[in-house]
């Protein structure tokens, strides 16, 4: 198993903290992970966007032009990475801010309405925990035991009484992601 992912966003939206996560679950499970965060200027408000590489094998270079699934919070995210998806691939996206909806035929379409599930937990900073668990569902790269397990590694133990929060949506972002015709 190998799969190639990118996660694109606003600044702020919790992208980065998505994939440091991510690549930590698999580390925690003894997979080979890449991650390679892209910010700067993007930071708080632009786009940010990291890669990252799961896989059972050794991982030959971090660098990707195309990818198996693509997590997209904002309509920059989608147009610039939308055509980079490999055909039968996985797009993943939130419904808020996005104002033209994806259109491929050959990759799998998924809608997860994670901001307003955040709004209705009443915690906007799971938003991303949320998107998590919507990826998990569809795409199980990782485990949530793993993600768990990382979770306690890559917060600072002050936040560790903000995990059960943390995995409390990443339920519910596996209950509402929602496959588009």
């Amino acid at each position: 198993m190998k799969k190639e992912i990118i996660i694109s966003g606003f600044g702020g939206q919790g992208v980065l903290s998505m994939g440091k996560i991510l690549a930590y679950s698999g580390l925690m499970e003894n997979k080979e992970v890449t991650w390679m965060p892209a910010y700067g200027p993007e930071q708080r408000g632009g786009t940010a966007n990291v890669t990252v590489i799961v896989s059972d094998d050794r991982i030959s270079s971090p660098i990707l032009s195309k990818y198996d699934v693509a997590i997209v919070l904002n309509q920059p995210s989608l147009d610039k990475f939308e055509p980079k998806i490999k055909a039968g691939g996985i797009l993943i996206y939130d419904g808020y801010g996005i104002i033209n909806p994806p259109t491929r035929k050959d990759i799998t379409i998924y809608r997860i309405d994670a901001m307003d599930k955040a709004a209705e937990m009443k915690n906007a900073k799971v938003f991303n925990m949320i998107v998590l668990g919507g990826l998990l569902k569809v795409c199980p790269v990782v485990s949530t035991d793993g993600l768990q397990k990382a979770l306690f590694k890559s917060l600072p133990e002050r936040h560790h009484g903000l995990i059960p929060l943390n995995m409390q949506a990443v339920q519910e972002g596996m209950k509402i992601i929602e496959a588009q015709p």
